[in-house]
């Protein structure tokens, strides 16, 4: 009898043991689910990008020009870039000392332009969408000056700037309240080596677009146990023979920056599959290979795959605004393969391909 009893449990803790065994899918995936949306899909055209301002000093921005050409002939309605929200880094102030020390590293100071409006972050944002709401639509100059101040107030110097070129050059001055301090950080910020501006403020102008959209999210998830060996064991990781040729393909690409349509093949290749491939390789799939018993590779690809999700979350939100929107989202290259994972999930929105715009 015990021993029959002794086969039964074996046999049913194999049975369990195989039951977990098998991995579990959802009945409804909701990017393959039957149902048609009502209106048009969305489209979403997503631009991995070099950060400019890692590009040496052969780097002009009128070489990102044909780059430029091919994205505004595709004529997106909205454009999302890779920066905090003033709302974010409004509410990472107010956290703790992690949180606060991400806002100081990656947000911008609204407080100048607060002051002179007499706003909170919140209530500048508030105000935005009330004169964006109210705009005619041939604006006068002071009223895109008195967007270009909210906006700053609101931490979205980008979509200030996007204003700011609206304006003649002429127009662009200290007034309606205005100070020549700001006025010198617009300046400044129209030259600035960063594709937020040359890149998303400027097509958004060109394009008649009046704001762009600040998605990312630089939200701590909080201090490791032994930092210095949580950046070894992810240095070590991405110490690999893939890291060798994604590393030694980018330098001919950055050397032929200045050369004829040198920028747009390097756009080329980093919006290539093959690229994807390949940064994964050397990235985060080396990183989830990691072996340290305090699992920090894991740990790498966690916090890398938390912020994609969140940023992914905010161009959705973006997209619920108007269905129907057609955005670019201008991103880190590395970004790009998750963002197009993510947003391919989604049964209402089409992933348009890069390569063919770039063409």
């Amino acid at each position: 009898m015990i021993r029959a009893v002794t086969i039964v449990l074996f046999l049913l803790m194999a049975v369990s043991h195989e039951g977990q065994a098998q991995p579990y899918h959802p009945s409804i995936r909701p990017y393959i689910a039957g149902s048609s949306p009502h209106g048009r899909h969305n489209e979403v055209l997503v631009l991995g990008t070099p950060h400019l301002s890692g590009l040496h000093d052969r780097f002009r921005p009128e070489s990102l020009e044909p780059v430029l050409l091919r994205l505004a002939a595709w004529h997106p309605d909205a454009i999302a870039t890779e920066d905090s929200s003033g709302l974010l880094c409004d509410a990472l102030r107010h956290q703790g000392a992690e949180q606060a020390s991400a806002a100081a590293r990656y947000c911008p100071d609204s407080a100048p332009a607060g002051r002179v409006l007499g706003l909170s972050v919140v209530a500048a944002n508030e105000d935005a969408e009330r004169l964006l709401a109210a705009l005619p639509s041939r604006p006068s100059p002071a009223q895109r000056r008195r967007l270009t101040l909210v906006f700053l107030a609101a931490g979205e110097p980008n979509s200030a700037l996007v204003q700011w070129l609206r304006l003649s050059v002429m127009d662009r001055r200290a007034a309606d309240g205005l100070t020549p301090d700001l006025v010198a950080q617009l300046t400044a910020r129209m030259k600035r080596r960063n594709e937020s501006g040359l890149i998303g403020a400027a097509l958004a102008a060109r394009l008649g677009l009046e704001r762009v959209w600040s998605v990312d999210d630089q939200t701590s998830m909080g201090s490791m146990p032994d930092e210095k060996a949580y950046a070894a064991a992810v240095q070590k990781a991405w110490d690999n023979p893939a890291t060798a040729a994604r590393m030694a393909e980018e330098k001919v690409l950055y050397a032929q920056i200045d050369q004829p349509d040198g920028l747009l093949k390097l756009y080329r290749v980093f919006n290539a599959p093959a690229y994807a491939e390949q940064a994964y390789r050397s990235d985060w799939g080396a990183a989830l290979a990691e072996s340290s018993s305090q699992n920090y590779g894991r740990r790498y690809v966690g916090y890398w795959e938390t912020r994609n999700l969140r940023m992914v979350a905010n161009i959705r939100q973006v997209l619920a605004r108007a269905p129907g929107t057609r955005l670019l989202a201008i991103v880190g290259a590395s970004h790009k393969a998750y963002y197009e994972a993510y947003l391919d999930q989604m049964r209402d929105l089409d992933l348009i391909d890069v390569e063919t715009v770039l063409e």
